[in-house]
């Protein structure tokens, strides 16, 4: 054979017979990327579950999908976020429910103050046949509700003065979250409610722009914000939920095994989330006092009495049956 002809079938060898084995040898299906992002630290439960709900997806899928983490508000704030999925531009988000009333009204039912008696008819009402029915809500939205997350009691803090009864609020300037039914409360406490972008919270309340802020106690201490804040106020005035959601644009790019999993990873990365905030609840509330916060417990009594206007407010757009099922749940 000439040395021309050699050649002439090497290179034809080389531009389609190596491709065909490269693709069989080394064609595995390629990695799926999903991007999951977060308002808050990454000492947070919050990504620590997200953590543990991507191990599931990774092990339980073969490897073929990955999630990729952005805490820390990296993709902006949690309405942002929220847009984001419903464009397709973000495909998972771990949200407090504060800013999801505003595209799922019917969610601002959770929010309403002292609804629940305990974290346990919490979960009894969530991971019911309510839960499933609000998770059905964003049907339509360009969302999927995987599951319900926490983030838990919601407790006072300020740089003003320790509060032990409503009166005690009067006047000071409170960030809360975009959100309906917090502001309201907040205004029945004689506050004034603040609604401002979390990113912006801790520079503000240095700065004094905001007096105080109201957040679960594992976001008051990973998020620092004993720095700058001397009053810690256990009121427990709501109970926070929060939610694991993806985009309907990545859900429906599932087959129906894989959605499954991921809704079943859902739910039990969101049982260990939980275990961390309630262990962050009981670990910091004396961390916090050895930061130099000081810690009042007010009769929750004077609160509940206080707040009831709110339930008259929204009534009619939460509904006054479901309101009552809720109450009536047992743990």
């Amino acid at each position: 054979m000439s040395k021309t002809k050699f050649l002439a079938i090497t290179i034809i060898f080389v531009i389609l017979v190596v491709p065909v084995m490269g693709r069989k040898t080394f064609g595995a299906e390629p990695v799926v990327v999903l991007k999951a992002g977060h308002a808050v630290d990454p000492s947070h439960p919050y990504h620590r579950g997200l953590v543990e709900f991507a191990r599931l997806i990774e092990n339980r899928t073969n490897g073929k999908y990955r999630i990729d983490l952005y805490p820390s508000a990296q993709l902006g704030n949690e309405r942002d976020m929220i847009e984001g999925l419903q464009l397709g531009t973000l495909d998972l988000v771990v949200t407090s429910t504060g800013p999801v009333s505003n595209f799922l009204p019917r969610m601002g039912v959770v929010d309403l103050p002292y609804l629940f008696k305990n974290r346990q008819q919490a979960y009894a009402v969530l991971d019911g046949p309510i839960g499933e029915s609000l998770l059905e809500g964003f049907k339509g939205n360009g969302i999927v509700g995987l599951a319900f997350w926490e983030n838990g009691f919601r407790c006072l803090t300020n740089s003003r003065r320790p509060i032990k009864t409503p009166e005690d609020l009067k006047g000071l300037k409170i960030r809360t979250m975009e959100n309906p039914v917090h502001i309201a409360t907040f205004k029945c406490l004689g506050a004034s409610p603040t609604p401002m972008a979390w990113s912006e919270v801790f520079t503000s309340l240095q700065q004094g722009v905001l007096d105080g802020q109201e957040n679960p106690i594992s976001i008051i201490y990973h998020q620092r914000i004993y720095e700058v804040q001397k009053y810690l106020s256990i009121t427990d005035h709501f109970y926070s939920p929060s939610l694991l959601l993806m985009s309907e644009k990545s859900f429906n790019k599932l087959s129906p095994e894989e959605r499954e999993i991921f809704k079943k990873a859902a739910i039990e990365a969101g049982n260990f989330e939980r275990g961390l905030i309630r262990q962050d609840r009981e670990n910091y509330i004396e961390v916090l006092k050895s930061k130099g916060m000081e810690i009042t417990w007010p009769d929750k009594e004077l609160f509940i009495k206080a707040t009831q206007p709110v339930y008259k407010q929204f009534e009619e757009k939460s509904g006054r049956d479901l309101i009552e099922k809720i109450r009536a749940t047992e743990a």
